[in-house]
């Protein structure tokens, strides 16, 4: 039998040393119609019921074993096993009450995991099943023969978001057409970079330039200022108040930068 590195062994007995074995050439997604976490849909297993799946999922992407993937669980009808030995590795996933709530974000990276580890550990090919045995991906409902009793499991939004999402994240990180998943403070680079300038939206080149001639434009009134300070300085008697003379300057040099600072982003800075 195997185990999944990513979830937690909850091993359900006697079954996991029972039932038969199987090769899985199959992963099929349900919704479980309660807002479970793993524990308590291993519990159900175990307590209510002779019926099991391989796994569980909760709302936050916890995620459950409860059978080896090489051995049979009994979710999915005759995929179960077959009578070449084939059959299907099932997983119960956390939901409302109605099974209408779509996967959380949490869900959708723990089930492309481990759609992933499927394909490399089991070699299941990634491909929707064409057919109740064809080996594949799919949902409950996809083919009558693994839902005789016309459940709508995993429900409406479960499905758009399989053929929209899952499916094809499965795909893309399993054949490294994409990065690894995106970590929690990851953003949109426009969202990090556009701002508000003169009632448009400006993009990220256009704001460095113009931060970058800002920058240049300041430090030639500085050198200038400097310039004429050391003048001044070298030309005035010992009557002069110097104190009084920088500390104008150091006013001319700090109205300067508010008025650029306004330029470029229509508010003066502020420090959060």
């Amino acid at each position: 039998m195997a185990w999944y590195p990513g979830a937690t062994k909850m091993e359900l007995q006697p079954e996991s040393d029972a039932q038969p074995a199987i090769k899985p050439t199959q992963f099929i997604l349900h919704s479980i119609v309660a807002p479970w976490t793993p524990r308590r849909t291993y519990e159900y297993w175990r307590d209510s019921t002779n019926l099991e799946s391989h796994f569980g999922l909760g709302y936050d992407g916890s995620l459950g074993q409860f059978i080896g993937t090489e051995t049979r669980a009994d979710a999915n009808g005759p995929a179960n096993r077959r009578a070449d030995g084939t059959g299907a590795v099932s997983l119960e996933s956390a939901s409302n009450l109605q099974a209408s709530d779509p996967w959380t974000a949490e869900q959708v990276e723990a089930i492309i995991q481990l759609g992933v580890w499927l394909h490399e550990k089991h070699g299941i090919p990634l491909r929707i099943c064409g057919s109740s045995a064809d080996p594949g991906y799919g949902y409950h409902r996809l083919h009558t023969a693994w839902n005789p009793d016309a459940h709508s499991c995993p429900g409406d939004a479960r499905v758009k978001q399989f053929r929209e999402v899952v499916f094809p994240g499965i795909v893309a990180r399993a054949t490294g057409k994409t990065n690894n998943p995106p970590q929690e403070d990851d953003m949109d680079p426009v969202d990090v970079w556009a701002y508000k300038g003169k009632g448009e939206k400006a993009d990220a080149y256009a704001y460095l330039r113009g931060t970058n001639g800002a920058v240049r434009s300041l430090s030639k009134q500085v050198a200038g200022l400097t310039a004429t300070v050391k003048t001044l300085a070298d030309k005035l008697g010992d009557d002069v108040d110097t104190a009084t003379v920088v500390a104008a300057v150091e006013k001319a040099i700090t109205d300067a930068v508010v008025k650029v600072d306004v330029d470029i982003t229509g508010v003066p800075n502020q420090e959060s």
